[in-house]
């Protein structure tokens, strides 16, 4: 069986990377074991529930059945993704994980996909992201697993390169921004290179051919003191090329991008929330009652794909299901003001039970009862009858 490692820097688990997902699985044999390393997220209250998120969304968007494990050994497809890379490494070392992955890639086979703080841990030092960003140590390192040294790389990698989410402060490169990792980049080890991975992008490494693939949103930068160069989604090169700007040389065979072959990427829960708002505004201007309610409606598709998403970058699903809320709310005033008489009332309470309907058959009960409440503020009773909703206009 061929063999892949895949890094991702984030969005492992969102529509995103679905057909990145599925093309490293068409390589897999018939009957292959799949496992899911739970590891780096271990430690967390919600483990159980954000494993079965993620199950779910391999079963369903890749088609993959996963089982949840704590070793991998005898599997064909390993993956791992959020949490803190330095609980990962910590355990991993321990328990001989660490020396397993490096197994895999220097034996060129199977498929290994590592996302967010797993690939963090793949070069020859991790970023203890937890440590520095959310409790105030020094910047520093710890070691990594060494997964990139078999095939020739001295490098460290870091995920979420292009994070923005700090808004009025420098969250780029994992949360570290500039002024730090500047300094952490001193430490490191003569002619080491950082290996950035943007946000909802993979680096696909054909381990057998050394062909090496840039997919997703956003690009590979291979960064060294006083340098970087940036390969975007669809560059295609070779192991060859990426040693060489490592190593402060040319990237030679280095392709220009290419439109991939797969799906154009999906757009990002953070561009959609932005959308639906500016959309949802638009049609309160003219006023448009219908286009607003498809809106929500609209809204309410993309919280079912992106549901199983274990790490949420900036937009994420509570975010979404705050301005969910706030329309929702929103209708039922722009209901009142326009008169509720008017011809477009039938279709607008259509577009609304519908979505009700949906709501309560995926279980979110509160938002349900909150839209069938705006409804009524703005002149509409909704009545459950065993024959379905029936609405009325309220007096």
């Amino acid at each position: 069986m061929p063999g892949l490692l895949v890094l991702m820097g984030s969005g492992e688990t969102s529509p995103t990377m679905v057909e990145v997902h599925r093309a490293a699985v068409r390589t897999l044999r018939a009957g292959a074991r799949a496992v899911l390393l739970d590891t780096p997220y271990a430690f967390q209250e919600n483990r159980a529930d954000i494993s079965a998120r993620a199950c779910r969304y391999f079963a369903r968007s890749v088609g993959l059945d996963v089982e949840v494990t704590a070793g991998i050994t005898g599997a064909d497809w390993v993956f791992s993704g959020p949490g803190s890379p330095t609980y990962a490494l910590d355990r991993w070392t321990d328990s001989g994980v660490a020396g397993d992955l490096r197994a895999r890639v220097r034996a060129r086979q199977g498929v290994t996909v590592l996302a967010s703080a797993a690939a963090c841990t793949a070069g020859l030092a991790t970023v203890p992201v937890y440590e520095i960003y959310k409790v105030g140590a020094e910047p520093h390192w710890r070691e990594g697993i060494g997964l990139l040294e078999p095939l020739g790389l001295q490098a460290v990698l870091i995920p979420h390169f292009d994070n923005a989410e700090g808004g009025t402060h420098d969250t780029r490169y994992c949360y570290l921004g500039e002024r730090r990792l500047s300094r952490m980049e001193r430490e490191l080890p003569d002619g080491t290179a950082v290996l950035g991975l943007d946000e909802h992008t993979a680096v696909i490494i054909d381990l057998e051919s050394e062909t090496v693939q840039v997919a997703g949103r956003g690009g590979l930068t291979v960064r060294r003191p006083g340098s970087a160069v940036v390969l975007p989604s669809g560059t295609r090169t070779d192991l060859a090329g990426i040693r060489r700007l490592a190593e402060g040389g040319a990237g030679g065979s280095a392709s220009p991008p290419v439109a991939p072959a797969a799906a154009p990427a999906e757009v990002t829960l953070e561009e959609t929330i932005r959308s639906c708002e500016e959309r949802f505004k638009a049609a309160a201007a003219r006023p448009d009652m219908v286009a607003a309610a498809q809106t929500v409606l609209d809204l309410e598709a993309e919280l079912v794909k992106w549901a199983a998403d274990t790490e949420e970058d900036a937009g994420g699903v509570d975010q979404a299901r705050e301005l969910m809320r706030l329309l929702i709310a929103r209708l039922g005033e722009l209901a009142s003001t326009a008169g509720l008489r008017s011809q477009g009332l039938r279709s607008l309470v259509e577009s609304l039970l519908a979505l009700r309907a949906q709501l309560r058959q995926e279980g979110q009960y509160d938002v349900a009862d909150a839209l069938r409440t705006a409804m009524l503020a703005g002149g509409v009773a909704v009545e459950d009858t065993p024959d379905g909703p029936r609405w009325t206009l309220a007096s």
